[in-house]
């Protein structure tokens, strides 16, 4: 008699739609459900399940997990995304990448460490067919050894300090 089955997900992702404009300037956590189309200025962390619109003017400094990335604008910090990052041609991410799809068109600006799943499986990362061992060790300039992961952190910190530096 009454119809329990009403498609509530799909109107209200439609409906869940958010827009901060050009003037806006926000600092601290700030957490959306649904699509957020961002134009203005965010220094912290932002959080949603949905897709979040970087546009061309805009800027974020901190830390981004989402599930969708679409960007165009400038992000400076760690972006995770469940589905997927797609870097338009005037991005410009400087920091690390972890999604399972990642996309960059020509023009667009990637600076970072890429992370794009969770790798081979257990048994296929303990064989090695070239003897090569599974962490690669380098030497820095002052002779410490470092594995191939601690000397990519420290040369991205190294060019983010010089960015900051530049800028």
């Amino acid at each position: 008699m009454w119809d329990t089955k009403k498609p509530k997900n799909k109107q209200n992702d439609a409906e869940n739609f958010t827009v901060l404009g050009k003037d806006v300037t926000f600092k601290g956590i700030v957490y959306f459900e649904g699509t957020v189309q961002l134009d203005g200025c965010v220094e912290g962390e932002i959080h949603t399940t949905g897709v979040l619109v970087v546009g061309e003017h805009a800027e974020i400094r901190g830390s981004v997990s989402v599930g969708t990335l679409l960007s165009s604008g400038k992000i400076h910090g760690i972006v995770a995304a469940v589905d997927k990052v797609q870097l338009l041609k005037t991005a410009v991410q400087i920091g690390d990448v972890h999604t399972p799809a990642f996309s960059i068109e020509d023009g667009a600006y990637f600076k970072g460490f890429a992370d794009m799943g969770p790798g081979p499986k257990a048994e296929e990362s303990s064989q090695h067919s070239n003897g090569i061992p599974s962490q690669a060790i380098r030497h820095n300039s002052a002779g410490l050894r470092l594995t191939e992961r601690e000397s990519d952190y420290k040369q991205l910190a190294h060019n983010v300090e010089t960015d900051e530096l530049v800028h």
